[in-house]
């Protein structure tokens, strides 16, 4: 083992060698040499240079070929940030000049395995991209009109502390905004807007996953699954979530174990996706029927009686389901069973098959698969029908019914909560602030999951506030979002966002519209920390600056990343220390304290010095694993880029509480959550607990303790009281809610369809793939997906012309006709669609040319693309080898929004109508009447209830909320609490 030379040691430079220093046959395999921790086999190490050879290794430079010319490398590991899976890279930089030439998997990397897929080898695309930004730019004419200054980074800094420093001695916290879309990282941005003050964190979750998170997080706290699809008797998928982008290689990998061991994989999805591909059973539902195909898998399983009772016994919230809605039945286990079983008699296979448009036999099949899992149903909900639908999140809570029934939460095959898999170190003297932003959090989504963050642009409109600062970080909601003209109009007016500030390494159709475009670094250039819920265990992955350890490896000094990435390109963590203590430049303001150095008091922390404390105070069993070879535990991680905290993570609920948890506990006497153990506390000063007022677990008829969940009963809540608190007692219960889709919704004589836009490629990645030319090269087609059915009752074909037309305008897009989805229903793939509105802006591999204007007056908007993708020249050559021209349909353009009325969620899926081609129409014209959005997005506001929960509570404390305030902040004003407002 080669150890990391401390900071202050100055190594000499190793020369690179002639030649390698062996020959590639006279090289042990290095499963024989070198474990890496981790690995849970080391037969696919094969491949990968033992790690001793980490700070030195020699290839054989491929491009010479046939010549043997030998490069020498230093392998370091960092971690990919093209989706959130967060796979282990291992970036090779050129020891002669500390350029990456290549990056590939991290083979001690538990989550990815030294596996990656088409998305981790193209960072190195993304890297070398002609076309990104590398120095600070500032607008200088209109925004959007494409004229900008280079300034440096003094410049931008002082200009933005400034503003925040403003806003926050004027008491204006709520109008400074942080808008991220996927973050990369956990903990560190909430940490630096606690530590500021204010109630900014804006995400893009009610675009991808709040109906999903609700769903979840009534049953028991917790927002995510966690399958553990390698030990599964059945596994089960509703949408194509492999493709789609969530967690796509470690779940691929373990799908595939699952099955190679004899498991049984379903798919329950409209397409025929690649996944479903490798199905035992594919379904193709009417989209929004999957809850009442559930319902039905539910029914038979409490009419057979092939439940866990013993499980459910002890997990449901069962006296409290019968006191809400049998209050006359006797208080007994049995008799709920009764009762539940009646409750739901009414959800048979044949009412899920008239829903779903599904043979009831395929559904009998389903549920007789599901009934013999044996505690093995492993399942997974992110996307698509939670996604889609008005009550989208009625089918992740259902399947956590069925997971519940059968007993397979947290066993070995089955599904966990995501919390148990997951792990958040933070940082040191965690801030809260009192704050509650509005813009965010308004009181028509008590419920939301999280911030309502697509109507951000309407509330600013409509006068609800105004932002001072925005930073749109490494996000693109011009092309992301609904409605994405009326985000236009917002972000180009002055007197609603003073001043927009976006954080991205690429050019984006918001970008456009910034008065600041700041460099931050890709994948191989940037510090993070993440965590994700691959499998059974808990891991922590480090993602740092590749080659600035590759310098200060060979003795090299470096001040900040700026020193080795290219440009001046910054990343973000040394950025965020720099704004915050120009933001408090005295420490007046309480905010520079939490970014001073817990080695060095009263000074400015250094990058290292954070991940150092949190290494050596936050992560068990790190520090013993890293004396072990000798190390610190930072030198450790940047040595590995991860650890393994624990292994066969399951029963979480199940963990005894210790003395130390239980000393000073009261046990809870109310009905509905008894024997909830709490510390006591009314201190409104801290933010909430994890759950709710300071319970710390649950005392069992039995008389053991232990954590539970975190819900108000610190049990499983068939009967969610957070539901019926919050006004709708009605959905309480899992149950199913007709979709705004719902087959009963459309005409299909009439020419209606059902669009899906929310399935992805996965050699795909939002916005980021822009500058990915591998990526692009693989897929760069984008064709409506039209069954045969359909296509031959509107008469077109293959590669013909089709205008959609949606409840705010239309779009145009070229059809492909397949027998791989279902009859009445279309697909468009968010991937494409990308443009720029000026040549010197954007990423030519992917982008077009457009025109934006107003044909019937200033609420229209038509967007027509003037070229499509073309050669052209740069610093790369391929670029003048580009053979693909689509640059594809931008329908989100064309979608006003449709927030679901309890999760927050866009309800993506559209009524369309669909007709040929007009003859003034071309292909990729999407045209919008904003005026008509405005009233679109009245109509589902209206769907709302905006009613406060006990004592006026804004919203429930267990509900999962970024950037959590001070439990206080949690209650309205004396004079406004209580009831409806």
């Amino acid at each position: 083992m080669t150890e990391t030379a401390p900071r202050d040691a100055t190594p000499t430079r190793p020369s690179p060698p002639t030649a390698p220093e062996r020959a590639p046959d006279d090289t042990p395999p290095a499963h024989e040499r070198h474990p890496l921790p981790g690995a849970r086999t080391h037969e696919h190490l094969r491949n990968f240079p033992p790690v001793e050879d980490w700070d030195h290794h020699v290839e054989y430079d491929a491009k010479a070929h046939p010549r043997k010319v030998p490069r020498a490398y230093m392998l370091v590991p960092t971690t990919c940030f093209n989706c959130e899976s967060a796979c282990g890279l291992l970036a090779y930089v050129d020891k002669s000049d500390l350029s990456v030439r290549k990056v590939e998997g991290n083979p001690a990397h538990p989550g990815s395995r030294g596996r990656n897929c088409a998305k981790g080898p193209a960072t190195i695309n993304q890297i070398d991209d002609p076309e990104r930004i590398l120095h600070p730019l500032r607008r200088t004419g209109e925004r959007g009109g494409g004229h900008w200054e280079q300034v440096s980074w003094d410049a931008a800094l002082d200009d933005v502390a400034g503003r925040i420093r403003q806003a926050i001695l004027d008491g204006r916290h709520e109008e400074v905004t942080y808008h991220v879309g996927r973050p990369g990282e956990d903990g560190f941005a909430e940490r630096m807007l606690q530590a500021w003050g204010v109630d900014g964190h804006n995400s893009h979750t009610n675009v991808c996953s709040s109906g999903a998170r609700l769903g979840q997080t009534l049953w028991g706290g917790f927002d995510r699954p966690s399958p553990d699809h390698s030990n599964a008797k059945v596994i089960l998928l509703f949408s194509s979530h492999l493709e789609t982008g969530h967690y796509f290689n470690p779940h691929a990998q373990r799908i595939l174990e699952g099955k190679t061991a004899g498991a049984k994989l379903v798919v329950v999805d409209p397409r025929m996706s690649n996944t479903a591909s490798h199905a035992d059973l594919w379904m193709a539902p009417w989209p929004g029927s999957e809850a009442a195909i559930l319902l039905a898998i539910a029914s038979h399983l409490l009419r057979t009686r092939k439940i866990d009772e013993a499980y459910l016994r002890r997990w449901f919230n069962w006296e409290t389901y019968l006191a809400a809605l049998h209050p006359d039945e006797d208080r007994t286990f049995e008799a709920f069973l009764d009762r539940l079983e009646a409750d739901y008699a009414g959800y048979t296979f044949a009412f899920a098959a008239q829903e779903s448009q599904v043979p009831v036999e395929r559904i009998e099949e389903l549920a007789r698969l599901v009934a013999d899992c044996d505690h093995r149903l492993s399942a997974h909900i992110w996307r698509s029908a939670a996604a889609g639908n008005l009550g989208g999140w009625q089918v992740a809570r259902c399947l956590w019914f069925v997971l519940a029934l059968t007993g397979s939460i947290g066993t070995p095959g089955g599904t966990s909560p995501n919390g148990w898999n997951k792990f958040i170190p933070h940082g040191p003297d965690v801030p809260a602030h009192d704050h509650w932003n509005e813009l965010a959090w308004p009181g028509e989504y008590p419920l939301s999951t999280n911030e309502m963050s697509i109507l951000l642009p309407h509330f600013l409109q409509e006068g609800r506030g105004r932002l001072e600062v925005y930073f749109s970080r490494v996000f693109n909601p011009i092309w992301t979002y609904p409605d994405g003209f009326t985000w236009m109009k917002t972000l180009s007016d002055p007197q609603k966002v003073g001043l927009h500030v976006a954080l991205t390494p690429t050019w984006s159709e918001t970008a456009e519209f910034a008065d600041y475009v700041l460099p931050v670094g890709h994948s191989t250039e940037r510090h993070d920390t993440h965590s994700y819920e691959t499998h059974a265990a808990r891991w922590l992955g480090f993602r740092q600056p590749v080659a600035r350890v590759a310098s200060e490896r060979l003795g090299r000094p470096v001040g900040d990343t700026r020193d080795t990435n290219p440009g001046e390109v910054w990343e973000e963590n040394e950025f965020w220390f720099e704004l915050s203590w120009r933001i408090d430049p005295d420490g007046a303001l309480g905010i520079r304290r939490h970014f001073e150095s817990p080695y060095r008091p009263g000074e400015k922390v250094t990058v290292d010095e954070y991940y150092r404390w949190i290494f050596e105070n936050r992560v068990p069993g790190l520090a013993e694993k890293a004396e072990a070879e000798g190390m610190s535990p930072l030198q450790y991680m940047r040595r590995y880029g991860v650890v393994e905290v624990a292994t066969d993570v399951y029963r979480q609920d199940e963990r005894r509480l210790s003395e130390t948890e239980l000393s000073g506990a009261v046990e809870d006497t109310s009905p509905e959550t008894r024997g909830v153990l709490r510390t006591p506390t009314d201190d409104d000063s801290v933010p909430p607990l994890i759950g709710e007022a300071g319970a710390v677990g649950v005392r069992h008829a039995d008389g053991t303790a232990t954590a539970g969940w975190l819900t108000p009963s610190r049990k499983l809540e068939v009967y969610s009281t957070a539901m019926r608190d919050w006004g709708w007692p009605e959905h309480a219960t899992p149950g199913y809610i007709r979709s705004h889709v719902a087959r009963s919704e459309v005409d299909l004589e009439a020419g209606e369809l059902v669009l899906v836009p929310t399935f992805r490629l996965p050699t795909l990645i939002h916005t980021r793939s822009g500058n990915a030319k591998y990526l692009n090269e693989i897929s760069n087609s984008h064709p409506l997906w039209l069954h045969t059915r359909d296509a031959a009752r509107h008469g077109v074909r293959t590669d013909d012309l089709v205008r959609l037309s949606t409840s705010i305008g239309h779009l145009v897009a070229r059809v492909w006709v397949t027998e791989g989805i279902r009859p009445g229903v279309c697909a468009l793939s968010h991937h494409m669609g990308r443009w720029r509105l000026h040549d010197t802006e954007g990423s030519r591999w992917v982008q077009g040319l457009v025109d934006i204007t107003h044909p019937d007056g200033p609420d229209t908007w038509k967007l027509r693309y003037r070229g499509g993708i073309e050669p052209f020249s740069s610093d790369d050559p391929d670029s003048e080898r580009i053979w693909w021209n689509d640059p594809g349909v931008h329908q989100n353009l064309a979608f006003g929004v449709q927030p679901d009325p309890w999760s927050g969620m866009h309800c993506w899926l559209q009524k369309v109508r669909m007709e040929p081609a007009r003859p003034d129409d071309r292909y990729g014209d999407v045209y919008v009447d904003t005026a008509r959005s405005r009233e679109v997005y009245r109509e589902w506001l209206g769907r709302t209830r905006a009613t406060t929960g006990p004592g006026g509570q804004r919203r429930p404390e267990f509900l999962m909320r970024p950037v959590k305030p001070r439990r206080r902040a949690f209650r309205l004003d004396a004079d406004r609490d209580g009831g409806e407002r």
